[in-house]
């Protein structure tokens, strides 16, 4: 892939703007790795927990596509948060029954729903597991949205709760089944933190030299910047305790930011179309702003958007999941983690990489978030691009143009523009410093990004 280079901060007046410096990018050179294969081999079972979302749904069609037998787990309480933020998805979803009713009526092969609470129904997870006996269980089923769960002290109990406790459920069900049951889990790069690491990230373990001089792999530190991102932190604590005392085989996926909407299942018919989020809670930086741009709504960048972030295409994360079902470790390994992104880019380069292809302003604001104003990230994929090959880049065609075109354009009048500016904060400080934000660009003698707070949704 060609990573998205990072520029120089905003410049001053009169200045033409720096873009894809040459000067750092991540390392995405493919290692040799013999025993990762995209070889489906035979069939599998597969629980997707959380399969009525944003990811979940993508990649439940695409396995189902591949031939395995697919069974979806949602509570619907994505669905049930639009509602309480008063911002539905910009495209219109329909309800799983019509989705899976279109499925089979394109020729998909069929799929289970059961509307179950994997944090509050055990006994049902139990019962489940030992009734479908699946190969692996997909777990997305945790609030993912690192703005929703700042909120305030509700959202943030209900994200602790939520995750931690079908995280736990969800493991400990495995144990009482009996069943030799491979877990997938959607993983955050967040959990390393964003400020600048002084090297390349490995993928989920540290090499270091204990003081009596030997060599030893540890788990990378951690470093949330959000409930959110603790709570995917504390998950990996609870996959490494499983994993060491009752030997569940868990695969710990670290991903980047999802853009894009669609995929080759999802187009076969308007009722199987995915989510498109772009509200200040749950709306991604890079969808966000495909569609500022196609409404004629300045990009609304936190800060001097100089924070460096992985990201990854929708398409390319149902494969990389397909991929590690099919790569599970095996009986005895520790817990196997992946960096499961395609490139690193800041988002000031992708503001003006789309302000240069639409014409479309660009409005600095101050940021919701507390953390660093500018960062490196330099990150090891070498795992996923192994047998991957290649990924979706960020500066092709290919997504930016399609996504902008036949979905917000089609779907705009769904938009509430109000929605778009960040509506969660940190602190008090943060909160305050965003009262003064406006959608359209202010007109000031401050320079873009000066006297900001940097930032960038998750």
């Amino acid at each position: 892939p060609r990573p998205l280079r990072p520029s120089a901060p905003p410049p001053l007046s009169g200045s033409a703007p720096q873009l894809f410096s040459p000067r750092h990018a991540a390392r995405l050179a493919p290692r040799p790795l013999s025993s990762l294969s995209m070889m489906a081999g035979d069939n599998k079972k597969v629980i997707v927990l959380g399969g009525d979302g944003f990811c979940g749904w993508p990649t439940s069609l695409h396995l189902a596509d591949q031939g395995h037998d697919v069974v979806i787990v949602d509570n619907m309480s994505r669905r049930k948060i639009d509602l309480d933020l008063g911002c539905d998805s910009l495209t219109p979803i329909q309800s799983p029954e019509i989705r899976l009713k279109a499925w089979e009526e394109t020729g998909g092969r069929p799929m289970q729903f059961v509307n179950m609470d994997i944090a509050k129904e055990y006994d049902l997870l139990v019962q489940l597991l030992v009734q479908e006996k699946p190969d692996a269980v997909v777990h997305f089923a945790e609030q993912r949205a690192a703005p929703y769960s700042m909120k305030g002290a509700k959202e943030k109990r209900y994200t602790v709760e939520n995750n931690l406790g079908g995280s736990n459920n969800l493991l400990a069900a495995i144990v009482d089944s009996g069943l030799d049951i491979h877990v997938i889990h959607l993983g955050t790069m967040g959990v390393y933190g964003y400020g600048t690491s002084g090297g390349e990230i490995p993928e989920g373990y540290l090499k270091v030299t204990l003081p009596d001089g030997q060599p030893k792999e540890i788990l990378h530190p951690a470093y949330p910047g959000s409930i959110y991102h603790m709570t995917k932190c504390q998950d990996a604590l609870l996959f490494q305790f499983y994993n060491k005392n009752d030997g569940l085989r868990v695969t710990d996926l670290h991903q980047g930011i999802v853009w894009g909407t669609n995929t080759p299942q999802t187009i076969r018919d308007e009722r199987l179309i995915n989510r498109f989020d772009y509200d200040g809670d749950y709306g991604t930086v890079l969808n966000r702003f495909l569609m500022q741009s196609a409404l004629g709504v300045p990009l609304t960048v936190y800060g001097t958007g100089g924070q460096t972030r992985g990201f990854i295409h929708i398409k390319d994360t149902c494969r990389c999941i397909e991929a590690a079902i099919n790569n599970p470790p095996k009986a005895g390994d520790r817990v196997e983690i992946m960096n499961q992104i395609a490139e690193t880019a800041r988002v000031r380069d992708i503001a003006n990489m789309i302000q240069k292809q639409t014409g479309c302003e660009i409005n600095y604001l101050n940021n919701p978030r507390k953390e660093d104003a500018e960062n490196e990230l330099e990150v090891s994929n070498a795992k996923f691009m192994n047998f991957l090959g290649d990924m979706i880049s960020l500066e092709s065609q290919e997504g930016l143009f399609d996504e902008v075109q036949t979905v917000t354009g089609r779907f705009k009048e769904r938009c509430i523009k109000e929605k778009i500016l960040p509506g969660s904060f940190w602190n008090k400080k943060t909160a305050e410093a965003c009262s003064t934000n406006k959608l359209e660009v202010v007109k000031d003698n401050v320079e873009a990004g000066e006297k900001k707070l940097g930032g960038v949704f998750m």
